[in-house]
């Protein structure tokens, strides 16, 4: 059987929740107000907050964010499938690889997983884990940004219950496509537990058709948006997945995934999961590690209470070396958003996992706050 720790290595989407709280903080003061999130056409919270404050509350949060994560637990189900995916990327040349991509995922519980993936603008890779070993092979070493969020979007796209447990939970109502959604706002713990209105910076954003308990919308951070959409999805067994999907950065589309096919796979060819020669000498392939979150105050001198921070949310991939590429301002109308650029290239990502350990890749996403006196 395939070991649940293979999931990390090909899925994650998930968040280290490493964000601080909605008030910036600096030795020498305190700032009394943070510029409210951009109004966005797949931002669903805008009425009243409430905090899941009491066992009984925060349990039920769980429950939710449980059932919706589970229709994309694919390779939990014990049986093999072939999954076909095709999406087409449209940044205008903030991210690598624009065009169109076509994916395939293979899998064989008791042989392991196949995935391969290209894009028209030339990247190409193989990957296979089979045997508690994880191989790959492509035309470069780092995947592109597109295609780590292709996967993350279709793979535990929601935080496990074991993480959001320890965090700050709020949640809100809203209405996505004439239907409504709860949703699910997620911070770090020491963040404020007060019931102020509107999503916070920091705050990760799970939308849930609290009948269908399939998820909606899924934001890390204002600006950035997961919308899904369900009709004619295939199914494996109990599992649905979407039948579309599009990536929103600022309001505007910049990816739209399609899953074009989902089938049984009784018994696959062993031979798909026999590593090649060239994949055994590169050796273990890089992994895609949950996201990283970082918020900070851009400038430098004290804080007095009637400074304004006025957010930009950076987005990039820390790659495997520690170098951070495909960064760009999430907030591109911003005037700061090239300042905001420049600083996240700055930061020192150098790989700190002990000598030995799996080679990682991952999203990160730099809040720059800056401030000013009004």
């Amino acid at each position: 059987m395939v070991s649940k720790g293979m999931l990390w290595w090909f899925a994650a989407g998930g968040l280290s929740l490493a964000a601080f709280g909605q008030n910036a903080q600096r030795p020498g003061g305190r700032l009394s107000t943070i510029a409210a999130i951009p109004n966005d056409p797949l931002e669903m919270v805008t009425g009243p907050i409430q905090v899941a404050d009491t066992p009984a509350s925060r349990e039920a949060v769980l429950q939710l964010l449980a059932r919706a994560r589970s229709s994309y637990a694919l390779r939990s189900a014990g049986r093999g499938y072939d999954l076909k995916i095709t999406f087409t990327v449209n940044s205008g040349g903030q991210t690598d690889y624009d065009g169109a991509w076509e994916m395939e995922d293979l899998f064989d519980p008791a042989q392991g997983l196949r995935w391969t993936a290209k894009a028209a603008a030339g990247f190409a890779i193989t990957g296979i884990f089979s045997n508690g070993m994880f191989y790959a092979h492509g035309t470069a070493t780092t995947i592109p940004l597109r295609l780590q969020e292709a996967r993350a979007a279709l793979f535990d796209p929601i935080p496990s219950s074991e993480s959001v447990d320890r965090e700050l939970i709020r949640t809100s109502t809203g209405t996505f496509h004439g239907a409504p959604v709860t949703c699910v706002l997620l911070s770090s713990s020491g963040s404020d537990t007060t019931s102020t209105p509107g999503r916070r910076w920091e705050e990760t954003e799970e939308c849930i058709d609290p009948q269908s308990g399939l998820l909606q919308v899924h934001s890390q951070v204002p600006g950035r948006y997961y919308a899904y959409d369900y009709s004619n999805g295939p199914q494996l067994g109990a599992r649905l997945l979407p039948r579309n999907v599009i990536v929103a950065e600022a309001g505007k589309v910049v990816s739209r995934i399609s899953v074009d096919s989902l089938r049984d796979l009784p018994a696959a060819d062993p031979s798909l999961f026999v590593p090649t020669a060239e994949m055994k000498e590169s050796g273990r392939a890089i992994g895609m590690a949950a996201a990283q979150k970082i918020s900070r105050v851009f400038g430098q001198g004290p804080l007095t209470s009637g400074m304004t921070a006025r957010p930009v949310c950076v987005f990039g991939l820390v790659t495997a070396a520690g170098q951070l590429v495909e960064a760009h301002s999430l907030q591109p109308s911003d005037p700061n958003s090239p300042a905001a650029v420049e600083a996240a290239k700055r930061i020192n990502f150098a790989p700190t996992a002990p000598l030995g350990a799996p080679l990682q890749q991952h999203f990160v996403f730099i809040i720059e706050k800056f401030v000013t006196s009004q």
